[in-house]
């Protein structure tokens, strides 16, 4: 158990942190309106537009929360050369988030996802992407900036956010990986199942149950301790990581730091919606880890801050005066 001052410090401290979110972001769009008549073009409805909203996604949701609980956030990543990409930056911006690492492509568009929503019930989604991985042409350049900035600045963490969108690639992960080590930069990793194994000696290596039964082919039927430490046996030998810490929806976290382990269960929640839920995770056990080293604290910390952004409608960042109010009520 920690002291509520103790807590209340490492909170304090999140605004020391400087943090470097490095993978793909999107552009979440909303468009809300009404129906009233089917088309007579085709037997679909007609939606009558009357509101659009433009927000972070992606990468950019997890530097949103990062900004949020305090730290300094710097994004890395590749946008088209378009309206949207542009819309990307300026939004980032005003939210706080230093932009200078993120590239422009001529080879792909910006990652947007548009959603249709009448009457709270999403219609329909348009998707405009290129998951292909990133080109020669921009990958050396990229990394070179990346590079250039973290040997420099000189972090205190750095989250790869990997949504198989083709920017994280293998050779920019472990050149990432290996300068951080080199710079004392705290690595942790949300990984996907096109790299799923590719992320090698970082710090905190963060799937959800999903992604490990498909990342390395083991059925988890009972979500036992006993099964976890399995997966989290195959996960060590496999990537050489310090700490797994993997989320199991509604039946909490597991985290193994090498000497203990143990499964923490999820809270009491009114849950309204769970999209964005892991990006705030990944961001809370980076920072929480990054201060105080403590797996247990980490798990036990970003378990109330994803069961606490469920509480809400859409895709929004952590309140960081209400996640230490509930960590001082649940765990100190």
């Amino acid at each position: 158990m920690v002291q509520k001052e103790a807590l209340q410090k490492i909170f304090h401290d999140m605004n020391n942190l400087h943090v470097v979110v490095l993978g793909d972001v999107m552009l979440d769009n909303y468009w809300w309106g009404d129906v009233e008549r089917i088309s007579p073009e085709a037997p679909v409805p007609v939606v009558a537009l009357r509101k659009r909203e433009s927000r972070l996604g992606g990468a950019a949701n997890v530097a949103l929360n990062c900004v949020a609980l305090g730290a300094k956030v710097t994004l890395a990543s590749i946008v088209g050369d378009d309206t949207d990409g542009i819309l990307l930056s300026n939004l980032a911006k005003d939210a706080g988030i230093d932009t200078s690492l993120i590239m422009p492509s001529k080879h792909r568009p910006t990652t947007t996802k548009t959603r249709v929503i009448c009457r709270h019930q999403q219609m329909l989604r348009l998707d405009e992407e290129v998951i292909d991985d990133l080109c020669m042409e921009e990958e050396h350049p990229f990394i070179d900036l990346v590079l250039r900035y973290l040997q420099l600045h000189k972090p205190d963490v750095l989250i790869f956010e990997d949504y198989n969108k083709g920017l994280l690639k293998e050779n920019l992960i472990q050149r990432v990986t290996n300068h951080c080590h080199e710079t004392g930069t705290i690595t942790a990793v949300d990984p996907k199942k096109k790299n799923f194994l590719a992320y090698k000696n970082v710090d905190i290596f963060k799937p959800n149950l999903k992604e490990v039964r498909e990342g390395i082919h083991l059925p988890i039927e009972n979500v036992s301790l006993m099964e976890m430490n399995q997966a989290e046996e195959k996960l060590r030998a496999a990537l050489h990581h310090q700490v797994t810490f993997i989320t199991l929806s509604e039946k909490g976290v597991f985290y193994n730091d090498g000497k203990h382990h143990e499964i923490i269960p999820s809270h009491m929640r009114n849950i309204a919606d769970v999209s964005g839920a892991g990006d705030t995770v990944i961001a809370t056990a980076s920072l929480i880890y990054a201060l105080t080293k403590d797996a247990r604290l980490m798990a036990e910390v970003s378990n109330i801050a994803g069961g606490l952004v469920c509480e809400q409608i859409g895709v929004v960042p952590i309140e960081k005066t209400l996640l230490l109010k509930e960590c001082e009520g649940l765990i100190a």
